[in-house]
């Protein structure tokens, strides 16, 4: 699954330049993964021709975030925000309304958390600014976060940096928070030695990797921004939380739906549910397979039992009507009577007859029903009627002061 990680550029923190960064079309640094393990492309280009990828992220440097330790309280989702911010007023430089608040993944109420604060009006502003252009961000990662074993960062401050301290600056993270300085100043020159004793990992961009070994007199790694970005990628931060959590609606909620069930941790899943389809496909075939052979076993036994008990048919096409049929010519050449002929009709009406009703004056027998008039009948004698023979397997139909009785699926001898 393809990732796209973009790279906001830091926060100006002048007035008139926060104004001028708001008002320019900005510009993004941007990295292309397949697999977020190594970089396909990178470079820098607007919003609107950033490349298409499965997933975006987008990564803020170390200075745009500060860290704050606090323990979680035990509140309802909708009130944590708010909980957080009065726990944190002291520590927060701005507005709480300016402030946006992150806690750290797996986080549980009521134990110490890391809290991390960004400014809300400059990351909601790229965020809009990306989604214009389509590009809809599923994570905010931070570049360094609060961790154990120490880690430091050298970085230049912008792309055009020449290497010297006044540009440089460190991005130290520990058990105790996250410390971003510029080399021009001794402070931070002071604590490397002590740093270093620590057993901290050093890293450094390309531009300022030569300048990083002759202040700690030892080598580092040098790790470009692609690399040091798809780090953040793979951990489990996300910093959209609260009132920026992306809210998946319409069109986009089945693409981010389709988009994680085409993810790597979605695999099992699919690779189970396509399982089951084919073995359920290959049931259904092999049951109707067994189906078929059942039916055509049993088309054979009637063949065969009708040769057997009428050998003087001749071609056969539907053996039950042609069995029925030859059984029925028997039956009335032997001048016994069957189901459905006029006297079974005449029985079964006279077993069914009301009380108190005359005989009746005229009937009619053809195709196997039984026509009797019954002008006179109430509504009530009608049903009882119906009933009784209902018992017997005659059905009774009343309309226009006739009654027709018939047995549904017998054939007749003839009409009287």
């Amino acid at each position: 699954m393809s990732i796209l990680v973009v790279l906001l550029p830091p926060r100006a923190r002048a007035g008139a330049a926060a104004d001028g960064e708001r008002d320019a079309a900005p510009e993004y640094a941007y990295l292309l993964s397949a697999d977020g393990l190594s970089v396909l492309r990178q470079g820098r280009t607007t919003p609107t021709l950033l490349p298409k990828a499965d997933t975006v992220v987008a990564w803020l440097g170390p200075t745009d975030v500060s860290w704050h330790r606090a323990t979680l309280p035990r509140a309802p989702a909708s009130k944590l925000r708010a909980a957080l911010v009065g726990l944190l007023e002291e520590q927060l430089l701005d507005d709480e309304q300016a402030v946006h608040l992150a806690v750290a993944p797996q986080a549980s109420a009521g134990n110490p958390t890391w809290v991390a604060a960004v400014h809300k009006g400059w990351l909601q502003h790229h965020l809009e600014q990306l989604e214009k252009a389509g590009a809809f961000v599923e994570r905010v990662v931070p570049a360094l976060w609060p961790d154990d074993p120490p880690t430091g960062h050298f970085f230049a401050a912008s792309d055009s940096a020449d290497g010297s301290s006044a540009q440089t600056w460190l991005a130290y993270s520990d058990a105790h928070g996250v410390r971003c300085a510029r080399m021009a100043g001794t402070w931070v020159r002071d604590q490397l030695s002590a740093w270093a004793r620590h057993g901290a990992r050093w890293s450094a961009s390309p531009a300022v990797a030569a300048q990083a070994e002759r202040w700690l007199g030892m080598p580092v790694a040098v790790r470009g921004d692609g690399d040091h970005a798809l780090q953040a990628v793979r951990s489990l931060w996300n910093l959209r939380q609260f009132d920026l959590a992306p809210r998946a609606r319409g069109s986009r909620f089945l693409r981010d739906s389709w988009k994680r069930m085409r993810s790597p941790a979605w695999r099992p899943a699919r690779i189970g549910v396509l399982t089951l389809l084919v073995l359920h496909i290959v049931g259904i075939n092999l049951w109707a397979l067994h189906q078929r052979s059942e039916i055509d076993r049993r088309q054979q036994a009637m063949v065969a039992l009708l040769k057997a008990a009428h050998p003087q048919v001749g071609t056969i096409v539907d053996a039950p009507v042609q069995m029925r049929r030859a059984t029925d010519n028997l039956r009335a050449a032997a001048g016994r009577v069957g189901d459905a002929d006029l006297e079974a009709a005449l029985a079964a009406a006279t077993q069914a007859w009301p009380d108190g009703q005359p005989p009746v004056q005229s009937l009619r027998f053809e195709q196997g029903n039984l026509t009797l008039v019954a002008g006179t009948w109430s509504g009530d004698q009608i049903e009882r009627f119906r009933a009784r023979l209902r018992s017997a397997g005659w059905t009774v139909q009343a309309a226009e002061g006739r009654l027709v009785l018939s047995r549904p699926g017998s054939n007749a001898r003839g009409a009287t």
